[in-house]
């Protein structure tokens, strides 16, 4: 693999004469804040662990900032946008940053929470700046669509980072750290100032790494029932999951019998509680038959 230029990356006049030429202003809609910082976004590689042999998928590449970083490790990069203007836009910066490296690259123009195949071989990293305003669900869906990505290095609100990365216990443990937590270990991977982002948002942003289970959570019940239980315990989080998951089971009796039945307190509440105890407890609805999956 031939060494890159040191200015194939794009630096904070590059991204200004880009988004100039090309009449884009970021939108608060989209949530869309570019990273100018060269050294920011090869860190953010490096911590992501990419490797040369990685096909990484990348949401949100907005000017193409981290996915030329990207190109400059990775075997293969896909990236989605959804942005008509920008994905029309991102392969001709390519092209012209790193023509040895275009081949390598391929653009789906598309929301990402409706890709549900992507060209080429199968992805084996996410790694992205994601927009704030959609940064669980899109990192939810791309874990439930592409089971081969094995490692992801996503960048988000630092308080969206907290809630993915919080243990049971903390204040801020909750549905997005459940849920993913049923795909991978999750953990707190570094901080990100706002000056190297354009326009610098009004809040800080962290970097979450995402290592997939090798063993997926031991349980009879499907995801969709895990997370239902999930979902109604923290929806009256302040509640005990007797009352919590009474709409649930059905009645607060019928809550009490499946938590006693899955080893759960029925004075305990969800921020307590793992994923595997979650999943237990689905195991136990009151509607499902016995080894019904």
């Amino acid at each position: 693999m031939s060494t890159p230029s040191p200015d194939s990356l794009l630096g904070p006049a590059d991204i200004r004469e880009l988004a100039a030429a090309l009449g884009v202003r970021p939108t608060k809609q989209r949530g869309q804040n570019f990273v100018i910082d060269a050294n920011t976004v090869r860190k953010i590689v490096r911590t992501a662990e990419v490797k040369s042999e990685d096909v990484v998928v990348e949401v949100g590449p907005g000017l193409g900032s981290l996915t030329l970083a990207l190109l400059e490790t990775a075997d293969r990069v896909t990236a989605v946008e959804i942005d008509d203007v920008l994905a029309s836009a991102l392969p001709a910066t390519i092209a012209a940053r790193m023509p040895d490296r275009a081949d390598r690259f391929a653009l789906v123009h598309s929301d990402a929470m409706e890709v549900t195949e992507l060209p080429g071989p199968a992805p084996t990293a996410l790694v992205a700046n994601l927009p704030y305003n959609v940064a669980v669900p899109v990192l939810l869906h791309m874990l439930d669509t592409f089971p081969s990505i094995e490692r992801t290095l996503v960048m988000v609100q630092a308080e969206v980072a907290d809630r993915l990365a919080a243990a049971p216990g903390s204040k801020v443990y909750g549905v997005p750290s459940v849920k993913a937590n049923w795909y991978a270990e999750v953990k707190r991977a570094g901080s990100i100032g706002r000056n190297v982002f354009w326009p610098a948002p009004n809040v800080d942003s962290g970097l979450v790494a995402l290592t997939r289970r090798t063993e997926p959570v031991k349980t009879t019940a499907s995801k969709r029932e895990v997370f239902t239980v999930v979902d109604a315990a923290f929806a009256q989080r302040r509640k005990t999951l007797r009352a919590a998951l009474a709409g649930w089971a059905g009645s607060a009796a019928a809550a009490e019998t499946a938590l006693v039945a899955a080893g759960v307190s029925p004075q305990a509440r969800g921020e307590s509680l793992t994923v595997e105890e979650f999943a237990r407890i689905a195991e136990h609805a009151p509607n499902k038959e016995p080894g019904q999956q």
